[in-house]
């Protein structure tokens, strides 16, 4: 199913674009006065953590309902 893959392509991307965010707020928060943990860099993370879990569950779901299937690559060769 096309639209399947664009939803998990986009996952994805959201993930690396949290990951990414995160750490833009990890470095730009590292200054001597400043707070070891800046409230941004645990947001984002927060929503990398959720956005991966809730694209665990739609996998998982989705297999269950059959939308998606395994490829069928066996096992052992």
């Amino acid at each position: 199913m096309p639209s399947m893959r664009i939803l998990v392509v986009l996952a994805f991307a959201g993930i690396v674009f949290a990951l990414a965010s995160a750490g833009f707020f990890m470095l730009r928060g590292t200054r001597a006065g400043d707070r070891p943990v800046n409230p941004n860099m645990a947001r984002a993370l927060a929503w990398r953590v959720g956005i991966s879990i809730a694209l665990f569950l739609f996998i998982l779901l989705s297999y269950k309902l059959g939308w998606i299937r395994p490829t069928g690559i066996p096992i052992s060769a």
